[in-house]
């Protein structure tokens, strides 16, 4: 019976370590990529970004996102992909204001947009402070500058 409990014990320490270990890995690579990035927003804001400040970031995201895919899903590294190319494009067009809608804007944040964006009917929901009115706000913006209709309904 001891031997058990310290079995047990010995696997929760184990995993606690890995989940610890899994953290402050992907933490470290993700605040890496947030230091290039927010040097890019500020470039953006001044309206000084050219197009190799943007694929400078992409760079960094695609040796990145290769250590990071064990440990972020998919999707939501498909999703900053998209954003990257789609915000270097705008760079490159001198389109500062649809390349930064928000800096306040999180990868959740971002996928809404998108999904509010690509399909015909979509719904944001979460408790109070979590960003639903900056995310509305800039999915309506992104779909006027994109020539899209929107119809906004609240309850």
């Amino acid at each position: 019976m001891v031997k058990a409990i310290c079995y047990t014990v010995a696997a929760i320490l184990v995993c606690v370590g890995l989940f610890i270990f899994s953290e402050l890995y992907m933490m470290k690579q993700i605040d890496e990529f947030a230091v290039a990035l927010d040097s890019l927003y500020e470039k953006i804001e001044n309206e000084t970004a050219t197009r190799e400040d943007g694929y400078a970031v992409r760079t960094l995201w695609t040796d990145k996102k290769s250590k990071l895919q064990i440990l972020v899903p998919h999707n939501d590294i498909s999703y900053v992909d998209y954003w990257l190319s789609e915000a270097c494009g705008l760079i490159y067009e001198k389109q500062y204001p649809l390349a930064l809608l928000s800096r306040n804007v999180n990868l959740d944040q971002l996928l809404a947009i998108h999904h509010g964006l690509k399909y015909p009917l979509s719904y944001i929901q979460g408790p109070p402070g979590t960003g639903k009115t900056t995310t509305i706000l800039n999915t309506i913006t992104t779909a006027f500058f994109n020539e899209r209709t929107v119809l906004f309904a609240s309850y």
